[in-house]
């Protein structure tokens, strides 16, 4: 076993109100330089939908991420973009590469039309201008272009994780009175096993080994672009004005001063929770190649229970300081993931073990157009599972690789706790039917009232639990690898993880 400290999220989709405060905070905070115009390490999308860039979650298309291969007798990961070869052959070429036309070309306006337009009848307008050339354009595609028309065939029609719904299933997707969307908010994923630290040929890309952070050496990347086309979520970027790749940092300069990231801190909705996991590095390269039906569950194990004494001890000895094990014994993020087996990785089958969990959002109220207006069943108020508006087979896709196990497990205990609730608070529901979505949901009250709590009544201490980064020990990073200091009682890497 050995024992690596993770700093990890959760997203709550089930209070995301598609607002943007995130993006807009990371924007102006990070990429608001000439060459990141088209940035955006924040990210929020509507589901069902093409994303940003446009069908991204298309490795047919992007090659991205992992795949898994059998030979030798084993089942093996290699990635999809590169090896050495590939990565020799096709230096200076990157065929998977997406276009700007896949983000978008980013645009200001001439302003000055406005002041020097000679004296007509007509309003004068601002034309938009490319950031890129300067040049007039016409503006066809944007960051959130198809913002709120997820359930439009327009866009959602061609969103990848309709291959495994019917046609009937997709069709229903577009129904006036069944029309459905949710948002995506998306970050970089800082992974366990990060398909783009393992692509570059500089070593530019590395994990910290003090709380897995992913991060890019500017001094030494060499504009290669093998990370944008390996990082599956598309969350590495090109500046074509420095020629080196920038991606999310996740603040970490906020976090070594104790506060939280721009984006969880200015969240309007409170979806975003942080705090420190602990996982088994040693468990990486199994839970990887595991098949697509067990990567959720593999995933969870290689998370450890902060609580168990031979974890401590491991983690004590392969470095982890004891102010961070006690970080991870309070994380929000453990509890959802790890205790609660509620929230899910996007896009597991990708394999690069993504410390970004989702908690899936729940069906809508389901009802009925009769004579013009729309009624609910005040008997099945919250509804069932059978009648989800969006199918859990396409929840698993995205959440699950496919298995709706996991899907269906997080979706009853959501359902459970808002029945138990209703029945405290309100009391208008039958206890035995109440008891009955306890059982099949596996909580008990006291389990209820704590996800409750920690998901409507959290507070900013509750939701953000940052752990000591201990920078004052960041200068014995300086000595030879693997080395322990026996008056800290820490360990350190000299050399940054890379991935397999």
């Amino acid at each position: 076993m050995n024992v690596r400290a993770q700093v990890s999220m959760m997203f709550h989709l089930d209070k995301c109100i598609g607002c943007h405060t995130c993006s807009i905070s990371c924007k102006n905070l990070w990429t608001d330089r000439k060459g990141t115009e088209y940035m955006w390490w924040n990210n929020v999308e509507t589901k069902p939908g093409t994303g940003f860039p446009t069908q991204w979650e298309d490795q047919n298309k992007y090659k991205g991420g992992w795949e898994l291969k059998n030979g030798a007798g084993k089942a093996e990961i290699k990635l999809r973009a590169t090896d050495k070869l590939r990565g020799f052959t096709n230096l200076f070429h990157q065929p998977h590469l997406p276009t700007i036309d896949d983000y978008y070309e980013p645009w200001t306006y001439k302003y000055e039309d406005l002041f020097t337009a000679p004296e007509g009848d007509d309003q004068p307008t601002a034309r938009p201008i490319s950031l890129i050339t300067g040049q007039a354009i016409d503006i066809e595609a944007g960051p959130n272009w198809d913002d709120d028309l997820g359930g439009s065939p327009v866009y959602a029609a061609n969103d990848p994780a309709f291959a495994d719904l019917s046609p009937a299933e997709q069709q229903a997707f577009f129904e006036l009175e069944r029309m459905v969307f949710f948002y995506l908010p998306r970050i970089c994923n800082h992974c366990a096993n990060p398909g783009c630290v393992a692509a570059c040929p500089s070593a530019a890309l590395y994990k910290r080994g003090e709380d897995g952070i992913v991060l890019v050496n500017q001094n030494t990347c060499r504009g290669w672009r093998f990370c944008v086309s390996a990082c599956p979520y598309k969350k590495v970027y090109y500046n074509w004005k420095s020629g080196k790749a920038e991606k999310c940092i996740l603040c970490f300069p906020r976090l070594e001063t104790g506060q939280a990231p721009a984006c969880f801190h200015s969240c309007v909705g409170r979806i975003r929770y942080l705090g420190v996991v602990l996982y088994d590095a040693d468990r990486i390269q199994e839970t990887a190649s595991a098949p697509d039906a067990e990567l959720v569950a593999r995933q969870r194990q290689m998370i450890l229970d902060p609580f168990d004494p031979q974890v401590i001890a491991q983690a004590e000895r392969d470095g982890v300081h004891f102010s961070v094990i006690e970080s991870a014994q309070k994380s929000p993020v453990y509890r959802f993931v790890k205790e609660w087996e509620m929230a899910l990785p996007l896009h597991p089958e990708f394999r690069t073990l993504p410390m970004l969990f989702y908690i899936p959002p729940l069906l809508p109220v389901v009802g009925k157009v009769d004579s013009g207006s729309y009624e609910v069943d005040e008997g099945d108020f919250f509804g069932t599972l059978a009648k989800a508006r969006v199918p859990i087979k396409y929840m698993a896709r995205l959440f699950a690789a496919g298995n709706e196990e996991p899907v269906r497990k997080s979706y009853l205990k959501m359902l459970a706790v808002r029945l138990y609730k209703r029945a405290e608070q309100v009391g208008d529901l039958d206890s035995a039917k109440v008891n009955a979505a306890l059982a099949e949901a596996g909580v008990t009250p006291q389990a209820c009232e704590e996800i409750y709590r920690l998901t409507s009544l959290p507070t900013f201490e509750e939701r953000f639990v940052i752990p000591p980064m201990h920078r004052e020990y960041a200068v014995e990073l300086m000595g030879d690898p693997y080395t322990f200091k026996a008056e800290t009682g820490v360990g350190f890497r000299k050399k940054p993880e890379r991935g397999l």
